[in-house]
């Protein structure tokens, strides 16, 4: 494909809102590291400033596209699984070599700088599960769910050995990705019933609990019975044995719950699930950062307090405000109309991204989108979630807007990798 084919095949709208995103978390990143002392002269390029440093992660996300637009397309596909075992293997060899950093062995250290394998490894997973969903002859079985539940755990549980447990939990995004190829919607539905379980056993108690199954067990056998009162009385007792059995096991997950929480996590790590729920048990410790986190963002009223003028985040009030809390500063100098704009965007970015996906005629390449847009969907989310008391915190970045290299490059590779196969459409539909 020529040069000017290939440009007016790229999706313009979606690059702009990238350039958007990055540029307008650079310049929150230094409003963070800001300071207003007029005897203080700070420049939003001075590279011992998170902005400054910033800057140079977005210069090599930038050749990462023009590397990305160089290669050839088919690459990604014909190569995915050489990638994502190779990051497999890196990730083992992080556990081993890796940087230790606030508790966590997932970093890799470079020179002066740090990379996080783990923020690479969605791509390579993404590429990866693209390339077997494609097959022509999947079939949804059982083997077909072990060999994905394979694939989207082994990086998981390598990267929960790195202490990394934020980083383990956005590969649950995938799973967004199989209803797209026809998975079970039981699955979710499972999935949201112990969800269900798992808050209220920390709201109401194990006993509670209990009281609580037992009568909507008794409820649904009532109701059973009343409504199908022309069962035979084999099709009845299997229906009630049913309803028993889910019960019972309901009521494992319940006190597994308690136990876990109480006995196998450690103070820290049960303070942080707790403290979701309940923000002022721990005002000084692990509640301290959402709390503050709550009143920074609550501080901007209306339209906030201006660019540079946030004095949650000038006084660091708020802790990994670069990193993980980024949102906290729109909240404190944009004010909700800041944020309610940033979420539209960042909705209509996700909403592009499907429909560019479902534009596809190649499987690989709408498998993939799917994957680009659960990923990011997951990370903005749980991020948002996290700076508003939704979500523990678990260290998930805003993507594009967070202080942070790996997760610039990583990000940035993954959409356009994507971009790049769109961009190519018509050339992979005549092979």
């Amino acid at each position: 494909m020529r040069e000017e084919s290939l440009s007016r095949n790229i999706d313009w709208v979606t690059v702009g809102l990238y350039a958007l995103f990055v540029s307008a978390g650079w310049l929150n990143i230094f409003a963070v590291v800001y300071n207003p002392d007029p005897e203080v002269h700070q420049n939003i390029f001075d590279l011992s400033l998170n902005s400054g440093k910033q800057l140079l992660w977005i210069t090599v996300a930038f050749f990462s596209i023009i590397s990305i637009f160089a290669i050839d397309y088919k690459i990604f596909s014909t190569l995915s699984y050489i990638f994502y075992f190779i990051f497999l293997l890196v990730l083992i060899a992080t556990i081993v070599i890796g940087t230790e950093v606030n508790g966590s062995r997932s970093w890799i250290g470079i020179g002066d700088f740090r990379i996080q394998p783990a923020e690479f490894a969605k791509f390579a997973t993404a590429l990866a599960l693209s390339n077997f969903l494609s097959n022509k002859q999947l079939k949804w079985n059982r083997g077909t769910i072990a060999i994905v539940g394979g694939m989207i755990l082994c990086p998981m549980m390598l990267i929960i050995l790195q202490k990394e447990t934020g980083g383990a939990l956005a590969f649950l995004a995938f799973v967004l990705v199989l209803y797209r190829e026809g998975l079970s919607g039981w699955f979710l539905i499972v999935g949201v019933w112990f969800v269900g379980l798992f808050i209220l056993t920390i709201l109401l108690g194990v006993t509670t609990m209990i009281y609580v199954l037992l009568g909507i067990t008794f409820l649904s056998i009532v109701i059973l019975v009343l409504l199908n009162s022309s069962f035979k009385f084999r099709t009845a007792l299997r229906g009630i044995m049913i309803r028993f059995g889910i019960c019972l096991i309901s009521i494992g997950f319940v006190f597994s719950v308690n136990f876990i929480i109480y006995h196998v996590l450690k103070p820290h790590q049960r303070n942080r699930v707790l403290v979701l729920f309940d923000s002022t048990l721990d005002l000084k410790g692990k509640g301290y950062q959402i709390n503050q986190s709550k009143i920074a963002i609550g501080s901007g009223g209306f339209f906030g307090k201006g660019f540079l003028d946030g004095t949650q985040t000038k006084f660091d009030f708020v802790p990994e405000q670069s990193t993980d809390f980024i949102f906290c500063t729109i909240g404190e100098e944009h004010g909700w109309f800041g944020s309610v704009l940033l979420i539209g965007l960042y909705a209509y970015f996700l909403v592009r991204i499907v429909n560019i996906a479902e534009r596809q005629k190649d499987k690989f390449a709408r498998m993939y989108g799917y994957c680009v847009a659960a990923i990011i969907f997951f990370n903005f989310m749980v991020n948002i979630g996290m700076t508003i008391g939704l979500f523990p915190i678990i260290g998930i970045p805003l993507p594009f807007f967070s202080y942070g290299g790996s997760s610039m490059i990583s990000f940035t590779i993954i959409l356009f990798v994507f971009l790049k196969l769109d961009a190519h459409r018509k050339q992979i539909l005549a092979h």
